[in-house]
């Protein structure tokens, strides 16, 4: 028998939160990964919602490769508020 795919859980604690990764498990298909995530990582009533997404399908950047994505802005000073002049009158910026 083929072993069944890798899936990642990612659970979100209560509304307005975002869903945080808990961890990883197989099954045979995303309705089988649901149930299976439910009964892992919410077993004390945990969260209120659950999203299961296949590992293959997740691209994730490199820790090397910081310095080429999120670098860059730094050299765009016109994305930084302090480049514009704040009107009179606009209170609370």
């Amino acid at each position: 028998m083929d072993e069944w795919p890798l899936w990642e859980v990612f659970v979100r604690a209560r509304r307005g939160l975002s869903h945080t990764h808990v961890g990883s498990l197989h099954a045979a298909d995303a309705e089988h990964a649901l149930h299976n995530a439910r009964d892992l990582y919410t077993r004390r009533r945990e969260g209120v919602s659950l999203w299961v997404v296949p590992a293959a399908s997740i691209t994730a950047s490199a820790p090397d490769d910081r310095e080429v994505l999120f670098d860059p802005a730094d050299d765009k000073v016109y994305r930084h508020p302090t480049f514009y002049s704040v009107p009179e009158g606009v209170e609370h910026l």
